[in-house]
Parts: structure tokens; C-alpha cells; sequence
């Protein structure tokens, strides 16, 4: 007797155990995405969102506009989002009917109607031993803290998507739609004077440190799309990047510390981002060691309806292009790696020349496998 007993007791405690890591994993899950102050990878949250992102990826098949592809994408986070928390009740529901199950509860009918009853607070089924009434007690407690904690992180999400769509809007005021770099230089000149540009470059580089925190943060965040289907936070942010290495490396004005420090304060948002997601990119980029997606002749052209423009160009084009190219360098392939990953809609010097974005395989356990086999057509 004794010899059925013991491999019958390792079992229930086997059970019981891969039930509570079930449970730990979970929780740790929602911990990261709800509560944690910090960018914390899930790998649960990779799962579900991976999954999801090859069915949109099927039915974009079947669309045959960008608007059409644009509206299905919008759906891909909030529906993403919304399934975690299914995903995570179904899992603690799981876990515990595991540990009911070695406590001696009863047989599966009994311990998954214990679960459930305790996970939803329906009530309909109680326990009749302090033990598993304790765990009863727990599970209820863990199910209406996750319904919390969700009614809690939607505001915080949807109050960053706001300050983030606001000066996107904007910008289009400045820079037209979609959005470039040349073209807000011109208005600029025009309307403001490009001293009045400084005063423009210190809001983006508040704007760069607000979304590296809530990208990283809140990852959903960085498949929240537009309102407006031309619109973008990756090519708003390319385009104010692009006219601030611009006026830093071609415009004759007296040299300006607020665009140098808009600049740094966008690669670095851009490649945290990246690096959140695994996306690989440069971490120390050199120009020409490290190209860039941009020709010299676009440049020139730029350059050439800058000077049409009257804008003060400076006549040394080859130290120009250098200069350009040495702070392009720095978010160029993390800027149209972005694009590609989003889906970002046409804009020129970023989604215009972004390669086709691959699904990554679910399951990463190394850094820098996202995209990786588009980092060669770069």
C-alpha cells in the first residue's frame, strides 16, 4: 500500500506545484504590463499578440487599399490588448483547478466548477475545507484585481496616445501631409522665420522623452494608430528628425543647441523602442561605415528647392552631405525598421523605403531576431 501511495502523493504534489507556477506566471504577466513603472518584456504578452498579429496578417491579404489595410491594422492593439485579459483568466483558472485538483477537491467536473465559481465571484460553489477555502478566497481576490487593474491602465494608455496624437496633428499643420522635412523648413521660412525654430525643436525633444517612457511602458501603445490614416508617430517623428540634421547640416544660421538635442533625444527614444522589440539596429553608428537609405542626389534636391526658397544653403554641398549623413546615421535603419513593423502610410525619407516587415517567430529568447532578415536589404 505504502508503495501506491507515494507515486500517487508525488503526482498531486507535481500537480499542485506546475498549478501555482502556473498562477506566479501569470500574475507576473500582468504585473509587468499593468503595474511594473518600467519597460518589462511578457513573454505571455509576445504569445497573444503574436498570434493575433498572423490572423490581421491574413485577412490583410484580402485588402487591396492601404485605407483598407489601415483600418483593419487599428484594430490589431485594442483587440490585442483585450485578449490578455481572457488569456490570464483562463490561466489562473487553469492553474488553481490544478491545485484543487491535489488538494482532493474532487474529479475535473468539480475542481474546474470550484475555479470558476471562485475566479468570477459567481458564488454558485464553495469549498468545505479551510485549506481550499483559502485558495477559493485568493482566486477571487486575483480576478477582480486584474478587472481592476485593466479599468485603471486604459485612461493611463489612452491619455499618452493623446499627447502623443496631439502634436502629430500638429505637425501636419507645418509640414503638410504626409509629412516632410523639406516642406516644413519651407513653411517655416515662410510663416515663422527659422529663428522661431528653436522654440519648435525644445517641444519634439519633450515629446521624445514622453514617448521612449510610455512605448516602453505601455508597449501596446506603438500599435495604436492615427485617427487619420495619413497620419503617424514614426514618420511625424522621422520628419522632424530629418529638417533638424537639415538646418544643423545645410541652412547658414548660427548654430542651434535645441535642434542637436531634439536630435539625440529622438534616436534614443526611436532605438529604445527598437530595443524593446528586439528590432535590431545599430547601438553606435559611424557614417559611411554605416550607410543610409538616403542617395546623395536626394539631398542635392532638397538642398537645390531650399535655395529656390531663398533659404541660406550653405554653398559647401560635401561637408553638408557629410554632416547630414553623420546624424542620419544615427536613426536612419531604427527609423524605417519602425515603419515596417506599424505599417506605417507613405511618407517621404522614412515609410517610402521601409522593407516588407516579416513575422518574427513567437517564441524569441535572444535579442535582435526581430526583422533580422531586413536589416540586409537596409
Amino acid at each position: 500500500n505504502l508503495a501506491m501511495v507515494i507515486p500517487e502523493l508525488a503526482v498531486h504534489i507535481l500537480v499542485f506545484v506546475a498549478g501555482l507556477i502556473t498562477v506566479i506566471l501569470t500574475l507576473s504577466s500582468a504585473i509587468a504590463t499593468f503595474v511594473l513603472p518600467r519597460a518589462a518584456r511578457s513573454q505571455l504578452n509576445r504569445i497573444v499578440f503574436g498570434l493575433l498579429r498572423r490572423i490581421v496578417n491574413f485577412i490583410l491579404h484580402f485588402a487591396k487599399t492601404y485605407s483598407r489595410r489601415d483600418t483593419i491594422m487599428a484594430y490589431y492593439a485594442p483587440v490585442g490588448l483585450m485578449l490578455l485579459l481572457p488569456t490570464w483568466y483562463l490561466l489562473i483558472l487553469l492553474g488553481y483547478a490544478a491545485m484543487y485538483w491535489a488538494l482532493g477537491v474532487g474529479d475535473l467536473f468539480a475542481v474546474f466548477r470550484l475555479s470558476g465559481s471562485s475566479l468570477f465571484t459567481l458564488g454558485f460553489d464553495i469549498s468545505k475545507t479551510p485549506t481550499v477555502t483559502v485558495f477559493a478566497f485568493s482566486e477571487a481576490m486575483i480576478g477582480l484585481m486584474l478587472v481592476g487593474l485593466l479599468i485603471g491602465y486604459l485612461p493611463a494608455m489612452y491619455s499618452a496616445f493623446a499627447r502623443r496624437e496631439q502634436a502629430v496633428n500638429l505637425l501636419e499643420v507645418r509640414a503638410g501631409s504626409p509629412p516632410s522635412a523639406l516642406e516644413m523648413l519651407l513653411r517655416f521660412h515662410r510663416n515663422h522665420g527659422l529663428d522661431k525654430l528653436s522654440d519648435y525643436w525644445k517641444i519634439w525633444e519633450a515629446w521624445f522623452a514622453d514617448v521612449e517612457e510610455s512605448h516602453t511602458t505601455l508597449p501596446a501603445l506603438i500599435f495604436f494608430r492615427s485617427p487619420r490614416p495619413e497620419n503617424s508617430w514614426v514618420t511625424a517623428a522621422g520628419t522632424v528628425l530629418d529638417a533638424a540634421a537639415i538646418t544643423l547640416s545645410a541652412i547658414e544660421i548660427p548654430y542651434e543647441v535645441s535642434a542637436a538635442l531634439c536630435l539625440r533625444a529622438g534616436f534614443l527614444a526611436l532605438r529604445r523602442i527598437a530595443n524593446y522589440f528586439d528590432v535590431p539596429n545599430p547601438q553606435d553608428p559611424h557614417y559611411p561605415a554605416t550607410p543610409i537609405c538616403i542617395e546623395r542626389h536626394e539631398f542635392d534636391e532638397v538642398l537645390d528647392q531650399l535655395a529656390v526658397a531663398r533659404l541660406p544653403v550653405k554653398t559647401d554641398r560635401e561637408q553638408a552631405w557629410r554632416d547630414f549623413a553623420g546624424w542620419r546615421v544615427n536613426y536612419d535603419r531604427t527609423l524605417i525598421l519602425l515603419c515596417g513593423l506599424v505599417m506605417a502610410p507613405r511618407a517621404p525619407w522614412s515609410s517610402d523605403r521601409a522593407p516588407k516587415f516579416h513575422l518574427p517567430p513567437i517564441m524569441i529568447l535572444k535579442k535582435h531576431k526581430l526583422l533580422a532578415s531586413e536589416t540586409k536589404n537596409v
